[in-house]
């Protein structure tokens, strides 16, 4: 296995090797790649326990550390998954919320692990950024007021309906 040169690193109590496999059957691009098992004991975990795992999610090179409970997750850090259509939309937050997760406003949520996720349709993304400062205003008024975010809604909020 060749090592990226940048690799985002993500801490665990214990189950990087489940997340990173459950990452792996939602998201396109996403593998395992290598599982390591610890050397020694160390305050995280004990020799011959997995101690991080190699994984890609989108194609985003990833290291999960099972490093104990010592540092949890916020919503500092996230991953930002961009969607074309409601479906993907859907498919993405279903299977995060729907194993373990919670919603959040605004097209967040959390996985089971504690990771926080963006899961943003390209349109709103699209729309925030126009020049067209009204519509932005508008589609970003109707995210605030969603969990997961309904692409119909957005469009509409754009053309000002």
């Amino acid at each position: 296995m060749t090592i990226p040169k940048n690799t985002i690193c993500i801490w665990y109590d214990t189950e990087a090797e489940a997340a990173a496999r459950f990452y792996a059957s939602v998201f396109p691009d996403s593998a395992v790649q290598a599982v390591n098992l610890s050397p020694a004991d160390n305050p995280g975990n004990r020799e011959g326990q997995v101690i991080t795992v190699h994984f890609t999610v989108c194609g985003v090179a990833c290291l999960g550390l099972n490093g104990g409970p010592r540092f949890p997750h916020t919503e500092a850090f996230s991953f930002q998954i961009a969607t074309d259509t409601q479906e993907e939309t859907d498919r993405y937050w279903n299977a995060i919320v729907g194993n373990g997760g919670q919603e959040s406003m605004c097209g967040w949520c959390k996985d089971k692990w504690g990771v926080n996720w963006q899961i943003t349709p390209r349109i709103l993304t699209a729309a925030i950024a126009s020049t067209d400062r009204a519509a932005a205003k508008r589609a970003f008024q109707a995210m605030s007021a969603m969990r997961k975010i309904n692409h119909a809604e957005i469009e509409a909020a754009i053309a000002g309906e």
